[in-house]
């Protein structure tokens, strides 16, 4: 039979098969005949997890509940990974259209879902979504080198801290011989005592400096679950004696590095020039041990906080190789939208409180840092305005215990919901213009006028609504500790530096005039004069901030938060030869501590500064005419922090001198 014979059905009736080639029935009778020659389908693999790790037989008497080899060595016998090979089958099973048609033009079935098969139902539950809120190594148990999904602590600590020169198992190399690349007591690493003594310090300074910026873990039962016994395995009992996944200890380890003050670490720095190798080396092991376990690649929540705690943690500078490239942001984001997080229902459905929350504040971090970062870096953002319906959370005030004294208070929950509003509603802002920035027609003809009105409308009414509420305050308290000053002054400089980078923007791609009437092109040029004007007085404020950040020795503890702002800031400074600038250069050596490449920006800055003072201000293209005479360099003891306020002087008429 060729190609589009009609074949008629039982009642007659023939009906074309375009492309279709039915078998004859000597052909059927030859391929029923081969089937029965074929082996048996593969017995199903029914090993437990430690046999299965070890790759041998697991045998199990009628009977009994372990396996001989769990039995003699008194393991849990566990079959996570079998369990979810079976869930796995299942859930494609239920996933499988069901009502093909056999009409004419086949067409599988296009019914709504119903809310009983949402993923969060029991009964349809992908295997990941349940495995990401039991224990993490449900049924995965990759390997990296010697460490893989069930390696205890003091196993992953060996290979953390292994010498440069036998690094193996890791693609970090070295020249310097041993452990003396690290410094005059490093060589206490080969101790296991010391390693476990050593993490633990690393670990208390993550929770003091970085958890307090990025609260994605709960430390109580981070420092629980941080098994430092010798022991290959032990059963799992409760939640917080699960195991830790291996990638999230050796992220929390690499930040405690970057800003502890161990005497091993002081010792590190003082052979090395200021840098510790020791912590260049634990990004780059935690960085690999990560791609290996495939976080970026199964959606699971302890994936999720790991990329997102991995990516401040690297260099933050596009231009290296290893900085910024929004891998990790990008692969958080990712795994987020596989676990449905967006989904206002699904987040409802999730029972622990605790993984609620920190799913939530995951899920704000990834959006915010998107939108900005997208701005900043002239990147097209990955989410979009309605790709997702959760609202703002803080806690399920129903859920605190009133007599709890680490319940939040009433005024921290709304502080913390306003800074969230007012977070969110700027990067919307930061989105919309990034994506106009991003569009090739931008980088031809320019930046539409319309789009131009647009964002200073966005960004006056911003300022207007949340700046008093979540900047730094008018009446600026002694007391205020580190946690304060730094979260103030962030958002503060957040709102600030979107001027800065408008106005250098505006300056690559120019604006659009597509009436070029005498009337549009007054108003392409008061546009220009008006953004200039914000983005000078914008880096006048950052640069105070910095200065007051600098002087109490904060920004050697910052997890890159104001970074950007102080590189932006300082480059237009630098442009006019304004002598604010040494404020943003200051802050940014002294940020050098943790991130080294900033101390190259502040080199970077300095010379444009000097260059500035020889020719008056340069480097200007297309805001070249929005530079006037108030905009240029004058005597340095003109300025001072008590004479900084933002604009007209109208929203910010508070001083920030006498800080802290």
């Amino acid at each position: 039979m060729q190609n589009g014979d009609h074949v008629r059905n039982d009642n007659g009736h023939s009906f074309s098969h375009p492309g279709l080639i039915l078998p004859t029935q000597s052909v059927q009778n030859q391929i029923h005949e081969l089937a029965k020659t074929l082996p048996p389908p593969r017995k199903q693999n029914t090993a437990c997890d430690a046999c299965r790790s070890r790759k041998v037989k697991c045998n199990r008497l009628p009977g009994e509940d372990k396996c001989q080899h769990c039995l003699s060595k008194n393991y849990p016998c566990t079959h996570f990974v079998q369990q979810a090979t079976s869930e796995k089958k299942r859930s494609a099973a239920a996933r499988r259209p069901r009502n093909i048609s056999t009409s004419t033009s086949p067409s599988f079935s296009s019914s709504p879902v119903s809310a009983s098969s949402s993923p969060v139902a029991e009964h349809n539950t992908p295997p990941w979504f349940k495995a990401a809120f039991g224990p993490w190594n449900s049924g995965r148990l990759q390997t990296y080198g010697g460490l893989n999904m069930q390696s205890t602590t003091p196993t992953l600590l060996h290979n953390l801290f292994a010498a440069p020169e036998s690094d193996s198992t890791f693609m970090f190399k070295s020249r310097s011989p041993g452990y003396a690349t690290w410094g005059d007591m490093a060589s206490k690493l080969e101790d296991e005592a010391f390693r476990a003594e050593f993490a633990l310090d690393l670990v208390e300074v993550y929770f003091q400096i970085v958890h307090t910026r990025l609260p994605l873990l709960n430390p109580l039962q981070f420092r629980a679950r941080l098994n430092l016994q010798a022991t290959q395995q032990r059963p799992v009992i409760a939640k917080q004696d699960e195991p830790l996944h291996p990638a999230l200890i050796a992220t929390v380890l690499a930040w405690g590095a970057k800003f502890s003050e161990h005497p091993l670490l002081v010792a590190d720095r003082e052979r090395n020039g200021g840098q510790s190798l020791l912590a260049k080396a634990l990004i780059n092991r935690t960085r690999e041990l990560a791609e290996s376990l495939k976080v970026h690649r199964i959606p699971n929540p302890n994936h999720v906080v790991i990329s997102l705690l991995i990516e401040p943690l690297q260099c933050q500078d596009p231009r290296h190789d290893n900085g910024f490239h929004r891998f990790w942001l990008t692969s958080g984001i990712r795994n987020l939208l596989e676990l449905q997080i967006n989904h206002k229902s699904v987040m409802s459905d999730i029972k622990d409180p605790d993984a609620r929350g920190t799913m939530i504040f995951a899920w704000w971090m990834a959006c915010l840092a998107d939108a900005f970062s997208s701005f900043y870096y002239r990147r097209k953002p990955m989410l979009d305005d309605d790709d997702y319906d959760i609202d703002f959370y803080t806690a399920d005030q129903n859920a605190q215990d009133p007599t709890d004294p680490t319940s939040p208070s009433p005024r921290e929950q709304l502080e913390f919901l306003g800074y969230y509003r007012a977070a969110h509603a700027l990067a919307r802002i930061s989105r919309t213009i990034a994506r106009q920035l991003w569009k090739p027609s931008t980088d031809q003809d320019g930046i539409p006028l319309d789009s131009v009105l647009s964002y200073i409308s966005d960004l006056s009414k911003w300022r207007d609504a949340h700046l008093s509420k979540v900047g730094v305050p008018p009446n600026l308290e002694a007391n205020w500790d580190f946690v304060s000053a730094v979260s103030a002054c962030a958002s503060d400089a957040q709102y600030h530096v979107t001027w800065v980078a408008l106005f250098f923007a505006m300056d690559e791609f120019g604006i659009r005039d597509d009436a070029f009437t005498p009337s549009s092109i007054n108003q392409v040029e008061t546009a220009k004069r008006k953004v200039m004007e914000e983005a000078l007085q914008a880096s006048l404020r950052i640069a105070a901030l910095a200065g007051v950040l600098t002087s109490n020795g904060y920004l050697k503890l910052d997890p890159a938060v104001m970074h950007v702002s102080c590189i932006n800031a300082g480059n237009l400074l630098a442009r006019l030869g304004r002598p604010e600038v040494f404020q943003c250069i200051k802050a940014l050596e002294q940020y050098s501590y943790a991130y080294e490449e900033t101390k190259e920006h502040a080199r970077e800055i300095n010379r444009e500064y000097d260059l500035a003072l020889q020719k008056g201000p340069h480097n200007f293209h297309e805001m070249a005419s929005a530079i006037n005479t108030s905009s240029r360099a004058f005597q340095a003891e003109a300025m001072s922090l008590d004479a900084i306020t933002n604009g007209n002087g109208k929203h910010h008429g508070n001083t920030v001198s006498g800080f802290l």
